[in-house]
């Protein structure tokens, strides 16, 4: 894997029925992958629309929701509550999918994931990522 920009890991979308998941992933455990279809399928059932998980170019996970043109059941509050719940609920997960992102696609050490110098020369400012998971 060797990325530039945005990649998503997965989606789903209440208008197809579908679950996606980015082929490029079909190494991650079992266990992770259904857990990534489960909580994408329920997101898209209980709010509409669709989802997509995304890792920018840190490597952080992002949760992308949309909907289309003039989609009456679509929740648009909801998907902001839920996007919510997810990070609070999910945040282990996601911390481990981003620094499996970082190792796998991104060709960092993973024996220094956690310091904070040569983290930031890939950008990555970790107390500011940590902040950020504080507020959600």
């Amino acid at each position: 894997m060797n990325y530039q920009d945005q990649v998503v890991l997965c989606g789903a979308s209440s208008y197809t029925k579908k679950f996606y998941l980015n082929p490029d992933f079909d190494s991650l455990p079992d266990d992770i992958k259904k857990e990534l279809k489960i909580l994408c399928v329920l997101f898209t059932a209980d709010v509409g629309g669709t989802i997509e998980l995304v890792f920018d170019e840190t490597g952080t996970i992002r949760i992308v929701t949309d909907a289309e043109e003039g989609d009456a059941v679509y929740d648009e509050i909801g998907s902001v509550l839920k996007v919510k719940q997810l990070q609070r609920e999910q945040g282990e997960l996601f911390e481990k999918l981003e620094a499996y992102y970082r190792v796998f696609a991104m060709g960092m050490d993973p024996e220094r994931l956690t310091d904070p110098d040569y983290l930031k020369e890939f950008g990555i400012d970790l107390e500011a990522e940590e902040e950020e998971w504080e507020k959600k």
